[in-house]
């Protein structure tokens, strides 16, 4: 039986992904044999806005493969690998690679073999990757910490899921801003569903991407990640995600020997402070000699740079590392109630419905305050979600602003009388737009649902959005929001096979949730 399986790129709009997108157009034509994706899903996670960041501009089929973009808002790559599985409906695998990589000519031949061969407790398969370094001198700090992705566990630079498994586990925990340990946190809690992770035998080879100075002091914030990993899965979690032990211990040292000479100082202890100052000095040394001692040596291209750079950030990154591993140790500890583990994906705080179609009946380009009728129950339900703290709102297209139509005060009467039918809403959010603005806020866009999120205070993954067509799924996808499709007579059958949750009224829809 031949597999199923989609391709999904989450990307911040590197020019990378282009490379990426040629390679994997020249392995599937050189794999005529290989089964082809489905469609392979190209997320863009920049942030939008009505100006900023325009949607990419990507081919329609890539080796006959259909080419599928969805808008994420720059909520992080978790963010933006959630939403394209979860785009990428009806197949049995979703195989994932990151924008900056290059596919050889047999990867997709390979790819499907390691599918094919996955035992049926296997959960995931994960790609060998290559990172290609200087062969006329030794390596940089950046290209050695690039070239650990070679040994790393379960990367999601090349790494096939099956998509059952991640509707089992919710799938990336969003809590995870960076493209740092949600890869782990979620292969830690695959396993402990009791299925297995592998490595395949196919190849990718992941290019070092060009850094400027400061790289190594930015991915410091990193260390309140590994908060977040404890706070989770406790004080054993290196040793289950297979990391190494990290340096945080010699950073608080660096950084107690450091606060200890400023204390000491101030307080006229000359001597006590110059052994402290003398401590402090050493474990800096220290680390900037293991720094330096692997990287390029005197003569060699790029060694007066190197030694600039590790030097001034050996001085930086112990108090980097621990103020971020201290910010997310309290972030963490308050969030979670403690250090045990907390469920992902967190319940909903609240509730957003479209309009037309789902909360009243639909009246095309309606701008007549006396044409609203409310669907049946809704109130009931709309009351049930607010006495139990739910907060409710309103996502609603109308383009009828945009097309002239309809005035934003005939909008907003309509608007006002749904609300004195159907009670209050915490948040309303429209978007005046046509299609053929492209905006980032008509649905199936999610800019009206982050901005509902941002209004009530809420994450995006503690809403859920209830509407009556694919759009309304598309949005709640798309934002990381819960999406249960409520079909009308008008809803297309392809749009009621597709949603993750079909429900037959409103009170139905909520009980899902």
């Amino acid at each position: 039986m031949t597999t199923s399986y989609a391709v999904v790129v989450p990307t911040v709009g590197r020019p990378q992904l282009a490379g990426l997108l040629a390679s994997l157009g020249a392995t599937l034509e050189a794999s005529p044999e290989a089964p082809r994706p489905t469609q392979v899903v190209v997320v863009d996670d920049r942030p939008v806005g009505d100006d900023a960041n325009p949607p990419l501009e990507l081919p329609v089929l890539l080796a006959g493969a259909p080419v599928h973009a969805v808008r994420t808002g720059g909520r992080g790559p978790a963010a933006a690998r959630n939403a394209g599985w979860r785009t990428a409906a009806g197949v049995e695998w979703v195989a994932f690679l990151d924008d900056d990589v290059l596919l050889p000519a047999d990867w997709a031949g390979g790819l499907a073999k390691d599918l094919a061969n996955a035992a049926d407790d296997v959960a995931g398969v994960q790609g060998r990757i290559v990172v290609p370094l200087p062969a006329h001198r030794r390596p940089t700090d950046w290209e050695r910490s690039t070239a650990g992705l070679e040994t790393a566990a379960w990367a999601t630079a090349d790494m096939a899921y099956r998509r059952a498994v991640l509707e089992q586990v919710h799938g990336f925990d969003e809590r995870f801003p960076r493209a740092y340990r949600e890869d782990a946190d979620l292969a830690l809690r695959v396993r402990a569903t009791g299925a297995r992770l592998v490595r395949g035998e196919r190849e990718i080879t992941h290019p070092v991407r060009p850094a400027d100075d400061g790289v190594s002091l930015r991915v410091q914030r990193g260390n309140a990640d590994d908060a977040l990993m404890r706070a989770l899965h406790g004080p054993r979690w290196r040793e289950l995600a297979e990391t190494g032990r990290g340096r945080l211990a010699w950073h608080a040292a660096t950084v107690a020997a450091a606060a200890a000479t400023g204390v000491l100082a101030a307080a006229r202890r000359p001597r006590l402070a110059a052994v402290s100052a003398a401590a402090w000095a050493g474990l800096t040394g220290e680390f900037l000699a293991r720094r330096l001692r692997p990287g390029p040596r005197p003569g060699e291209e790029a060694f007066a740079a190197e030694v600039r750079r590790m030097a001034w950030t050996s001085v930086a990154i112990p108090f980097a590392a621990v103020a971020h591993r201290a910010a997310g140790t309290w972030r963490w500890r308050r969030a979670l109630g403690g250090t045990g583990a907390a469920a992902w994906p967190p319940p909903v705080r609240a509730v957003l419905f479209d309009r037309d179609g789902t909360l009243v009946h639909d009246v095309p380009y309606n701008g007549d305050p006396e044409q609203v009728r409310p669907v049946d129950g809704a109130r009931r339900v709309l009351d049930r979600l607010r006495a139990q703290g739910v907060a409710v709102g309103v996502v609603s297209n109308q383009s009828g602003i945009g097309r002239g139509f309809l005035t934003p005060e005939q909008v907003a009467a309509v608007e006002a009388r749904v609300e004195e039918l159907l009670g209050p809403f915490a948040t309303w959010q429209r978007c005046p737009h046509t299609p053929e603005d492209r905006c980032a806020c008509r649905k199936p866009e999610p800019g009206m649902v982050l901005r509902a999120a941002a209004e009530l205070g809420v994450l995006p993954a503690e809403c859920a959005v209830v509407g009556d067509i694919g759009a309304d799924v598309g949005a709640a996808v798309a934002a990381g929001a819960r999406a249960v499709l409520v079909p009308t007579p008008e809803t297309r059958a392809d749009e009621v096979a597709a949603a993750p949750r079909v429900a037959a009224d409103l009170a139905e829809a909520v009980r899902l949730l």
